[in-house]
């Protein structure tokens, strides 16, 4: 499986979903005001679940697009 090896461009459009999925990874991971953030936690963990969603749809759309 030429898994890694495939070559796909992306437009900074179609790669906005998936800067946000790292962005609120990072939130969450990261934090050092955990106290501050906990509110707003399961915002960030839904927000980090469908931007993830997204990007692997697209994702998925490009390599058919190749084949």
């Amino acid at each position: 499986m030429n898994f890694f090896t495939r070559k796909t461009t992306w437009t900074n459009w179609e790669l906005i979903p998936l800067k946000l999925a790292i962005a609120s990874i990072y939130l969450l991971l990261g934090a050092m005001f955990w106290k501050e953030v906990k509110e707003f936690a399961g915002i960030i963990g839904i927000l980090f679940g469908i931007t993830v969603m997204i990007s692997l749809y697209l994702w998925l759309r490009k390599m058919k697009e190749k084949n």
